[in-house]
């Protein structure tokens, strides 16, 4: 069976509360609790499969890395 995906953005216009960054599904709307897999994309670039346990639907995010630097 093929599998597709499909790629959401991440960006948000505010900063949100400390664990409401995880994505629900855009198909049946049930919360997704951890990415099946990941992957890095280049040195400051993460890229997350998601898949819904209820519908089974499958995208992918990408998320940047921020650096930190010590003053």
């Amino acid at each position: 069976m093929p599998a597709f995906a499909e790629f959401l953005s991440t960006k948000t216009p505010r900063p949100a509360p400390r664990g409401c960054d995880l994505p629900a599904c855009p198909v049946c709307a049930d919360s997704m609790i951890a990415a099946e897999a990941s992957a890095y994309l280049t040195e400051n670039i993460i890229s997350y499969l998601w898949t819904c346990d209820t519908c089974g639907y499958g995208f992918v995010t990408k998320h940047a890395l921020k650096r930190f630097t010590c003053n």
